[in-house]
């Protein structure tokens, strides 16, 4: 299969600008991106201590409760059973669709105050990581809880090399998917394939007490940010009808994954030293974002005691979807349709008359501008200096800009989110639209992987289970299909194509 001209294309103007710079040295932060991502400076004091006791009046029956407030600010939600009317009556529960305002966990991995656009990580701010920090690093600092000393960073960095390589046999699953398979679907089943070909890592073949082992745990987080960046070459390589190529021990993280994308096989092959610093502080800002929801994904399926693979297979099929990893994807496709400058009042206006959708825009968290937002717009600058500035880019910035300077985006907190210019940085670099996720999905194994681990060790930790609030029938008794009479309303199975091939079969004899 050959690539679509379009994407050949963009691809080949990628390759021409790394080889135009294989002779260029590989600092850790190159000068240009120094200058642009700025550390940051908001003081904003630590949370108070909010512990205390909230007292209940129930009106129904006119009894009084008291609930312990925790040093957070919480209430367990299993306090709030003992506040019944009578025998009947199994307690309240809380209805907190989506769980806008639920914790199920305790968390010290990132913290993320969206009033005041910070995010960071274990206490660093986001910022300063992407300004002088690698991906390699952060993983481990978001895994261990600090950032490593020299010689425990080159015995991580050993760890995951070591284990880059992928099983043979899975590289074959790979190839024998559809030529066009979307990308995250071959991450999602690769994942998952990966619990077979290391059953010595599956609780349910070893014992519930396997993950106990702190040497068992280290092997697999190694294997899964190890892998990773390779399944995911692989299944971009399989797009492009092209073979895998395998890892190479003598690159850093990001330039390996660029390598196996763009060497065509070549071992002497390096890519552009600045292009691969870019991948990297793209990775180290996808790398965590608290309780999402693809992480609680993670959670809840760890919580069973099911396999890590199996757990983080899940997690990218959380990602998979559209409100969540391809959002950066809707976003190309909105500046695509305004096309020019010239057209972006009319899209304002058809944006606050509601007939129009603004992508890239607002966050569940954020009611500020993103942090990673911000690094990201200038990390758009240095990409486009190496491969060629997109046109979009100028619709983007004056696109935000109107929405910036309106006050009905300003009332209503919409500031650009991290999607809005990642997509654009993607596409300068030539990755196909539907490859955008799995470049989420790369870096987000390091936050998957930290909040495993977290949860083995957290004593509060049990199968998740929540409630629901029952709104069916009370009791109803069994009738033969025969005296069976069907309302009017009542749903039922909608008209199942049939395609034109089994029309034909079923119209011969003898079936």
């Amino acid at each position: 299969m050959e690539l679509p001209s379009n994407v050949a294309r963009s691809r080949l103007a990628v390759l021409a600008a790394h080889l135009s710079a294989a002779t260029l040295e590989s600092p850790l932060m190159p000068s240009s991106l120094e200058a642009n991502c700025v550390s940051a400076r908001t003081m904003v004091p630590p949370p108070e201590i909010l512990k205390g006791t909230l007292t209940i009046v129930d009106e129904r029956t006119g009894k009084r409760y008291q609930v312990q407030i925790s040093e957070e600010g919480t209430i367990k939600a299993t306090d709030l059973k003992k506040i019944t009317t009578g025998p009947n009556d199994k307690g309240l529960k809380l209805y907190d669709p989506g769980y806008l305002n639920t914790a199920p966990v305790r968390s010290s991995i990132s913290y993320i105050d969206g009033d005041e656009g910070i995010l960071r990580y274990r206490g660093y701010p986001i910022e300063e990581l992407a300004e002088s920090s690698t991906y390699v690093e952060v993983a481990y600092l978001l895994m261990y809880g600090n950032l490593p000393s020299q010689s425990q960073l080159a015995d991580w960095e050993f760890a995951i090399s070591q284990h880059s390589a992928v099983p043979q046999g899975l590289l074959d699953i790979i190839q024998a998917m559809p030529h066009d398979a979307h990308p995250m679907g071959v991450l999602v089943s690769a994942m998952s394939a990966l619990s077979v070909f290391h059953p010595d890592a599956n609780p349910a073949l070893r014992g519930q007490d396997l993950y106990k082992s702190k040497q068992v745990r280290d092997k697999q987080i190694a294997r899964i940010i190890g892998k990773a960046p390779t399944i995911a070459a692989a299944a971009y390589l399989r797009l492009a009808g092209r073979p895998p190529v395998l890892p190479s021990s003598n690159l850093s993280y990001s330039e390996n994954f660029l390598y196996m994308l763009d060497s065509l096989g070549n071992r002497s092959y390096k890519p552009n030293p600045r292009l691969a610093r870019v991948i990297d502080i793209l990775f180290i800002l996808h790398a965590e974002h608290e309780m999402n929801c693809s992480t609680s994904a993670a959670r809840h399926l760890a919580s069973s005691g099911v396999d890590v693979f199996t757990a983080l297979s899940g997690a990218v099929g959380a990602l998979y979807g559209p409100l969540h990893g391809g959002a950066n994807e809707a976003v190309l496709k909105m500046l695509s349709e305004i096309g020019t400058v010239d057209n972006i009042p009319g899209f304002i206006e058809g944006v606050k008359n509601r007939k129009r959708k603004m992508s890239g825009f607002g966050h569940r968290v954020y009611k500020n501008y993103d942090p990673r937002a911000k690094v990201i717009r200038k990390l758009a600058e240095e990409v486009f200096s190496i491969v060629g500035r997109d046109p979009l880019i100028e619709v983007a910035v004056a696109l935000e800009k109107a929405a910036l300077s309106d006050e009905y985006f300003v009332k209503r907190k919409l500031y650009p989110n991290v999607d809005f210019y990642s997509g654009l940085i993607y596409r300068a670099m030539g990755f196909p639209p539907e490859f955008f996720t799995v470049l989420f999905a790369i870096p987000r194994m390091a936050g998957y992987l930290a909040h495993w681990r977290e949860s083995l060790d957290d004593p509060d930790t049990k199968i998740i289970r929540p409630q629901q609030v029952y709104t069916g029938e009370w009791l109803r008794h069994y009738i033969p299909p025969k005296e069976r009479l069907v309302p009017a309303k009542a749903d039922r199975l909608g008209q199942v194509s049939v395609s034109n091939a089994s029309k034909r079969r079923l119209s011969g004899s003898g079936i």
